[in-house]
């Protein structure tokens, strides 16, 4: 038995900059649902896919992105962006790439009296572009979900 992943193998690229992240997140919702005829199952219908998450970063890390949301002019004008995450150890490695991310900024702070923890930043996104996710290289949706789009 060898080494496993953990959260402490992950990193992470916001579009060109590597960020050390707290913890991140990625959900794909997958509308995809059984079709009933008289009340039992006969098949399935394929629904809208959408994908999200959250990344938390202390402050020298969320800095990295609001110099960059300086650069573009506010938090708002930032361009869209990858996330790639990369898990990698003797035995077993995972990348995950979301495309076309948007930023949206959801807990802005994070912070307790008592002290003892790093501020936290929240950031949310949303995955907007049409290549969506793929896992260890392998796309979630099929080619011919997207061939058509621009």
């Amino acid at each position: 038995m060898g080494q496993k992943l953990t959260g402490k193998d992950v990193d992470v690229m916001i579009g060109a900059y590597m960020v050390h992240i707290e913890e991140i997140s990625i959900t794909i919702d997958d509308a995809t649902a059984p079709t009933k005829t008289r009340g039992i199952p006969d098949g399935f219908i394929e629904g809208e896919v959408s994908a999200s998450g959250e990344i938390k970063l202390n402050t020298s890390q969320f800095q990295v992105i609001s110099d960059a949301a300086k650069e573009a002019g506010s938090f708002r004008d930032l361009p869209t962006f990858d996330v790639v995450i990369n898990a990698e150890t003797t035995d077993e490695k995972l990348t995950i790439e979301a495309f076309d991310c948007k930023l949206r900024l959801s807990d802005l702070l994070s912070a307790s009296q008592s002290g003892g923890e790093r501020l936290i930043h929240t950031l949310a996104y949303d995955v907007t572009g049409s290549d969506f996710v793929h896992i260890n290289g392998v796309p979630y949706l099929r080619a011919a979900e997207t061939e058509n789009f621009n």
